[in-house]
């Protein structure tokens, strides 16, 4: 087959995060390797001007009909999506497969089963809605706080699980790991549809440096553990850079040893993974597969996270980094202390890192899982094909 032409979709979010970053590096990778790319994007700041986000969530006529027109101008073989809630909604699906386009699916979070989107609530894991409609979320006002919003969140996914939407109409869905793989089959996606497909990152070795202290790097919002973390550094002073922003970073102001550096530019964040002893990921939510990960151990850096979810399945326990349970400062203080105290066992672990990143997160490995899952995709029937 000749290179495969590629359509990007993509609703973006006010605050740019790890997601939209996949989108652009996934773009740029296709682009690199002589790949014709498209894309098909909206972007929530849109909502305060259009006020159209709860039709458009449910059934978007605008997508549909920019997505043809851009089939039958641009010719791909590939309709890969990332987001669509709100403004592009499941109708580009229909609009694809009426055009003979396959349909893929990356999965980045759990949407599809969670009016709240991270099998999270209260702080605390929940699945509730797994393998149900999730008409909880609802009276829960798990999207927001809002009952009208996750009325029409939940309203959405309940049409187009009645019109076959995620199970007709998308061809492949994309899995970060395993363990998002089995929450999917969980929630009702057949097994056969779900490839499995990590984040990758693009960063050249590290040379020797001297370490020294440890990071975070993330949104400072309470599902990334920002409350255990504060917890954990509040005993004596631990050298602590903290990267990023977000609702609870007064918290961690005035902290003795930390500094909260706000967001930087990725060159800067990897300079300074380069240069920590280790990076702190104290999430208490299902992390699909954050950059961040990626970017530590490409950098040479040892990670201390939750023991939950996938985080407890990519990293090694004393290969790779070190693990706690969830929610626990005291488990995390005694990691960081365990960590400041054996800083030639952290090294090698760095170093072992590094070789996990080379085995299987570059672009090189992620480009040819990619392509297969495009060409499988694209070998099954899909209605009308486009010329």
């Amino acid at each position: 087959m000749k290179e495969i032409r590629v359509l990007l979709a993509h609703n973006r979010y006010r605050e740019r995060g790890g997601e939209d970053e996949v989108v652009d590096s996934e773009a740029e990778l296709l682009r690199s390797r002589g790949h014709a790319v498209e894309f098909l994007l909206r972007d929530n700041r849109e909502i305060e001007s259009t006020g159209d986000a709860a039709v458009a969530a449910l059934w978007s006529r605008r997508a549909a009909r920019e997505t043809r027109a851009l089939i039958d101008k641009f010719r791909p073989h590939i309709l890969h999506v990332h987001n669509t809630f709100p403004l592009l909604s499941p109708s580009i699906y229909w609009a694809a497969q009426g055009r003979g386009v396959a349909v893929v699916q990356t999965l980045h979070n759990f949407r599809l089963f969670c009016a709240q989107a991270m099998f999270l609530r209260g702080g605390q894991i929940c699945e509730d809605c797994v393998g149900h409609l999730p008409w909880r979320g609802i009276v829960r006002r798990c999207y927001r706080g809002s009952l009208a919003q996750s009325a029409v969140l939940v309203g959405s996914l309940g049409l187009h699980r009645t019109l076959g939407s995620y199970r007709a109409k998308v061809t492949r869905y994309i899995a970060l790991n395993e363990f998002c793989r089995r929450k999917f089959i969980a929630g009702g996606i057949p097994a056969s549809k779900i490839a499995v497909r990590p984040n990758f990152a693009d960063i050249g070795a590290t040379p020797p440096q001297a370490r020294f202290g440890g990071l975070f790097v993330g949104r400072l919002a309470p599902e990334k553990g920002v409350g255990t973390l504060r917890a954990a550094l509040l005993e004596d002073v631990v050298p602590f850079d903290v990267i990023g922003t977000g609702p609870q970073e007064g918290t961690l102001r005035a902290l003795p040893g930390v500094r909260l550096l706000g967001r930087l530019g990725q060159q800067e964040v990897q300079a300074r993974m380069r240069r920590a002893s280790f990076l702190v990921l104290p999430s208490v939510w299902y992390e699909n597969f954050p950059r961040v990960l990626i970017e530590a151990f490409a950098c040479g850096l040892p990670v201390i996270a939750s023991r939950i979810g996938a985080l407890a399945e990519l990293i090694e326990p004393g290969k790779t980094g070190l693990l706690f349970s969830p929610g626990s400062a005291r488990e995390l203080r005694q990691a960081i202390d365990w960590a400041r105290s054996h800083p030639n066992r952290m090294e090698q672990m760095g170093l072992n890192a590094r070789e996990r990143y080379e085995a299987e997160y570059t672009p090189q490995i992620n480009y040819r899982r990619l392509i297969a899952i495009y060409q499988d995709a694209i070998r099954e029937p899909h209605g009308r094909r486009a010329a």
